[in-house]
């Protein structure tokens, strides 16, 4: 399928005859098209970033994060919502203070500071619905898978709750091909390890997995098995009539169903390390882990992102018999029958940069729009 994907960027402009992933000059060029937002390139202390994001849902459940600066170096963040935004707006919002006070010791980001910012980010999101749950119900149903990959000390960290996917590509051999390397771990039901470790810590409830319309699910309603949010199961004191029906959990419980416990891996970058890329499951719903390093390694880098979510849009055309310009012209929330919220971060390593330490950088912050 790589072939036809490339000709389609050539055809919209994506490639160009330069040396794939010759360094770029720093950009800030942003722009939106219709429900798709990127940014194309901007520097940052570990090299070029670029970002984009496209919108399926009536309201954007997808946000994302960037930041560059000291102490912690930098932090790329990716939120995936479901039943609604607030999860992830809310994560968005808090997730990175959470981290810089849990670093904030001699340490610096240690597995341990993450999985405490994690916790401290769970814990006033489940307040919060606590708070409001009479008067509002269904923020106990909203939650958000959480992606996050930090660049500090030449040291890199990914930690994930949920189904978004972090893919290394490296390149082993001086001049070989690009390999892609998927760093994340994911919490996906339909996987047989997933369910293997719910079943292992629900021994008393042989239903704690359930085959529903061909699909597994956590008790059949929900397919990931960790999140921020969801407070419906990981609480039985939201698990009343207020809620949905369809979030309902029929037998009572009294332990947490799904964890707020990220998967971490940690690992020293090699120069051999190209780029990572991050995003949320829309796009790997679409492009395999080695197709989407491809396209990055054989582009330049300004409009990586952008470039990485057009061709997953032409895959999403092609298996439903359409052109892509038609599938551009329809809007939100029908847009949603065709596929999800897809956002993606690629952020090309400068080792170079890198060695140097401290070598001053303009810091970066940058925060995906709320919504179109």
């Amino acid at each position: 399928m790589l072939g036809p994907l490339l000709r389609f960027l050539s055809a919209c402009g994506g490639t160009s005859p330069h040396a794939p992933n010759a360094p770029s000059p720093a950009s800030s060029d942003e722009g939106r098209d219709g429900l798709l937002w990127w940014r194309d390139l901007a520097r940052c202390a570990a090299g070029d970033l670029s970002a984009a994001l496209v919108q399926a849902n009536h309201v954007l459940e997808d946000q994302c994060r960037l930041h560059s600066a000291p102490p912690l170096g930098t932090l790329l963040a990716l939120f995936d919502g479901h039943a609604g935004h607030a999860a992830a707006r809310f994560a968005c919002d808090h997730l990175l203070p959470n981290l810089r006070e849990a670093a904030s010791g001699p340490r610096g980001v240690t597995e341990a500071a993450i999985r405490d910012a994690f916790a401290a980010t769970e814990g006033a999101f489940i307040a919060e619905v606590s708070a409001q749950f009479d008067a509002h119900p269904d923020a106990a149903t909203v939650g958000s898978c959480c992606l996050l990959a930090i660049i500090h000390n030449r040291t890199l960290f990914v930690a994930n709750l949920g189904d978004s996917r972090a893919v290394l590509g490296r390149k082993p051999n001086r001049g070989g091909q690009v390999v892609a390397e998927q760093l994340s771990s994911e919490h996906n039901a339909n996987m047989e390890p997933v369910r293997q470790e719910l079943l292992a810590e629900h021994p008393d409830d042989p239903q704690i997995v359930a085959l529903k319309h061909g699909v597994w699910r956590v008790k059949g309603i929900i397919q990931v098995s960790r999140s921020l949010g969801d407070a419906y199961l990981k609480d039985a004191k939201f698990n009343t009539d207020q809620i949905k029906p369809k979030f309902r959990v029929a037998e009572p419980f009294s332990r947490p169903i799904m964890s707020a416990d990220p998967s971490i891996v940690s690992r020293s970058l090699q120069p051999t390390d190209c780029f990572l890329i991050l995003a949320s499951d829309g796009l790997w719903e679409h492009l395999s882990n080695q197709e989407a390093v491809e396209i990055v390694h054989s582009n330049p880098r300004a409009g990586s992102a952008k470039r990485l979510i057009k061709a997953a849009l032409q895959e999403a055309a092609r298996k439903r018999e359409m052109r892509y310009s038609d599938l551009m012209r329809i809007d939100k929330k029908v847009r949603r029958h065709f596929h999800d919220d897809i956002t993606v971060i690629v952020l090309f390593f400068n080792h170079d940069l890198l060695a140097k330490g401290n070598a001053p950088v303009q810091p970066l912050s940058i925060r995906c729009p709320l919504d179109n």
